[in-house]
């Protein structure tokens, strides 16, 4: 039976979406017009977006581009020794922060979902508050509390009258160091959506898995656990991201990293090749990391058989069970929070800055500018990107959707060499014209500014805010664009007038985010900040280098009391999370 289709044409004029025509027959301008879109307002919306998503891509291609530069002796300068070490203690840190925070992350995620015991309601949020510490700020901590000065060997030493000679005591400088603080503190990644997924999870499969004689053990581990592994990876694939990543925390325990040979290779060697190379090697560990995640599992199905969302059962836990639980609940709460933030408390009252000082106001307001100009531009960019996608629904806009939200998975020392690389050839081409066209210097406007900087905010968090807000509008109906424009609203007026206002809350979350993590980002500040111009994070991190831990104290805490808002703003978000059941005890 033959079907009749609208024309084209028609389809054009409406404004809508060619879906379903096929391309075979249409001349090449019809099948390139209908790569971008089949509106006006849409194709140029999608344009747009295109070119965004090529500019946010120019860091990573720099990088890249850097393995064809022989100017100088390159990778091979270094010596296979070196090589060799970078890559050895990548794979420890790694694989030692993913054993952590799977066994913290997924266990404390089903004791607080599925199990009754004492403290439960207070862990349902408390467990997300590691998110609002940066790893290093928790390793100036513990560097303070348990090296051989500091108050626990102190301790030891009075208690037993032993001298510095005749104990062992682990090293927190060290490998085991980094990944005992990246542990505790990155295992919410993998929590939140662990917890957030056992939450979904249909009660019916639990119960068939115990009916078929399973325990309840069993019934985790051959059920549940396999449901959840996609989002377990996803959280997993992000600590350890954020663990490579890392600057502040493997420089302050001596753990030679690619971002401290990035560093290094930029500041101390002069060799802007030799960093970016270095970048290269990096970015393509983290790529090698996803694809392995991916590739593993590839051809499987994590789909439930019914819809059915009925309440989870409660396994009660009394006696020895419940403190055991409890325990399991408390320590990483803390490990990861209380007791650094404790410290920090602590070392600002005997030793800290004055927080009103004149100094400490100009660094916060210089990372405040810096956290709203990016987070501004990252949620006003991302709205622009995602009504590109609901307008025109072309395969363009989804690749300019997905190639800007690449940035997320590329450490901040890569984003910044990558920026730093064209930046600085188009400010030095720009100075020689000036001199050779008017006799005037045009200096460093773009790299020797705080343009760049911003950019390299955008690049690395635009996934943050495009993820947030494509979600957001993809719960707007069709139907009120529909209504806007019967009433005479065009499209930009449908996206002010009725989809900005609708999407208010998720919009000031995205900002909200993107705004924590600027203020928190270390290498790609360090590497890129103009001079005489440093941040909350620069001066934590000076601090510390220099050994002035509790003078460090007062920027570490004024960085966790920023981070704080977001993590409220997620635990009120998780206590809803699952669909039809009201706020869990």
């Amino acid at each position: 039976m033959a079907l009749i289709e609208p024309s084209h044409s028609a389809l054009t004029d409406r404004g809508l979406p060619d879906r379903g025509l096929p391309d075979a027959g249409l001349p090449l301008a019809a099948r390139l017009r209908g790569l971008f879109s089949t509106g006006t307002a849409g194709r140029s919306l999608t344009i747009s977006a295109f070119i965004v998503a090529l500019v946010i891509s120019l860091p990573a291609l720099a990088v890249i581009s850097s393995l064809f530069d022989t100017t100088t002796a390159n990778l091979s300068g270094l010596g296979q020794s070196v090589m060799a070490q970078l890559l050895t203690n990548s794979l420890i840190l790694a694989t030692g922060t993913l054993a952590g925070v799977l066994v913290l992350g997924v266990s404390t995620a089903w004791l607080v979902t599925m199990c009754r015991f004492p403290g439960r309601e207070i862990f349902h949020w408390a467990l997300i508050l590691p998110l609002a510490v940066p790893a290093y700020v928790v390793a100036y901590a513990y560097t303070d509390f348990l090296h051989h000065p500091g108050p626990v060997q102190t301790l030891l030493r009075d208690v037993t009258g032993w001298g510095a000679q005749d104990y062992w005591f682990p090293n927190i400088r060290s490998e085991g160091g980094a990944v005992f603080v990246f542990s505790f503190v990155l295992y919410p990644y993998v929590y939140l959506l662990a917890r957030a997924t056992f939450l979904e999870q249909s009660v019916c499969a639990l119960e068939a898995a115990r009916t078929l004689g399973q325990s309840a053990w069993g019934a985790f581990w051959k059920t549940a656990l396999p449901l959840a592994r996609p989002a377990i990876a996803a959280g997993a694939a992000l600590a350890i991201m954020e663990t490579l990543a890392d600057f502040g925390t493997v420089s302050h325990f001596g753990v030679r990293s690619f971002t401290t040979a990035i560093y290094q290779s930029w500041f101390s060697l002069g060799d802007r090749v030799l960093a970016g190379q270095l970048s290269a090697g990096l970015l393509g560990i983290v790529t090698l990391l996803i694809l392995v995640e991916r590739l593993s599992r590839s051809g499987a199905t994590y789909e439930q058989t019914t819809t059915r969302l009925q309440r989870l059962p409660d396994y009660e836990l009394k006696g020895i069970r419940g403190a055991l639980a409890f325990a399991a609940c408390a320590l990483p709460v803390t490990l990861g929070f209380l007791l650094p933030l404790g410290i920090l408390i602590y070392l600002n009252f005997v030793g800290g800055h004055d927080l009103f000082g004149g100094r400490y106001i100009t660094l916060t307001l210089n990372t405040f500018t810096l956290a709203g100009i990016a987070a501004v531009l990252a949620v006003a960019l991302a709205l622009l990107m995602a009504y590109a996608v609901r307008l025109s629904g072309s395969p363009l806009a989804r690749l300019a959707n997905r190639m800007t939200s690449l940035g997320y998975a590329i450490p901040g020392s890569v984003i910044a060499v990558g920026v730093l690389i064209p930046l600085a050839n188009m400010d030095n081409a720009l100075d020689a014209w000036m001199r050779a066209t008017f006799g005037i210097s045009t200096g460093l406007i773009l790299t020797g500014s705080i343009v760049g900087l911003v950019f390299a905010y955008i690049v690395r968090f635009m996934a943050v805010s495009i993820n947030t807000v494509e979600a957001s509008l993809a719960k707007v109906t069709p139907n009120m664009d529909a209504a806007a424009r019967s009433l005479g609203r065009s499209k930009l007026a449908t996206l002010i007038e009725v989809h900005s206002p609708l999407m208010r809350g998720s919009l000031l979350t995205a900002g909200l985010i993107v705004f924590v993590d600027v203020v928190k980002e270390l290498p790609a500040t360090l590497i890129m900040r103009p001079f005489n111009f440093d941040t909350l994070a620069i001066q934590a991190y000076r601090l510390a280098s220099d050994e002035r831990l509790a003078e460090a104290s007062t920027a570490s805490l004024m960085i966790v009391a920023t981070g704080l808002l977001p993590v409220i703003i997620l635990s009120r978000t998780i206590m809803a999370s699952r669909p039809g059941s009201k706020t869990p005890k």
